[in-house]
């Protein structure tokens, strides 16, 4: 049996077809699901994102222009939705977190130490490069692992220009590494 394409399922779901909406979802729920990956959301957190995602394809469907790129649609609204969400997170953060003792204990105090250290001058260095950097190696660790061709699809850039970019991202986020924090040990540089 030939699979129907995504705008003959998106007009079926506009038109209240549960079994369409089921497809589509089921079509799409790992790309959303790794898009929420990449920003390191708790469980909890990531599932009423995903919750919203679909919920603003519902009250979007009439509306989307290009059924054919569903797929970035959904990436795009993922990837804003998670945003939102840290953006509101970080103004309701808690003033006093504590610790995992069980996670400090089993390390050494001096391998604590280098890590956070590691973990700090990574983010700082991480924060500095262009939003488009940041954003490719995002997609670049989703798990599950994105196709190049959809992390092309969803930065809009040809498929050929995903790697040669990445190595451009990861060696700058490397010499920025080495400026903040030349005393530390960096593994594969």
């Amino acid at each position: 049996m030939a699979e129907v394409s995504t705008p003959a399922l998106l007009s079926r779901a506009a038109d209240g077809d549960g079994s369409a909406w089921e497809e589509l979802v089921d079509r799409h729920a790992r790309l959303v699901w790794s898009v929420l990956r990449s920003y390191r959301l708790d469980d909890a957190t990531a599932a009423d994102v995903f919750q919203t995602v679909w919920l603003r394809l519902v009250e979007q469907v009439d509306r989307i222009r290009e059924p054919e790129r569903l797929a970035a649609w959904l990436a795009t609204t993922a990837r804003r939705e998670a945003l939102r969400v840290l953006r509101r997170g970080a103004r309701e953060a808690p003033t006093e977190t504590l610790p995992d003792l069980a996670e400090a204990l089993a390390a050494a105090p001096g391998d604590a130490l280098v890590a956070g250290e590691e973990q700090r001058a990574l983010r700082a260095a991480f924060a500095q490069l262009p939003e488009s950097c940041q954003t490719l190696l995002r997609l670049l660790m989703a798990d599950p692992p994105l196709e190049y061709r959809t992390i092309a699809e969803l930065i809009d850039r040809p498929v050929g220009s995903i790697g040669p970019t990445r190595q451009r991202c990861l060696d700058r986020l490397r010499a920025l590494l080495l400026e903040a924090a030349p005393d530390l040990t960096w593994e594969g540089g």
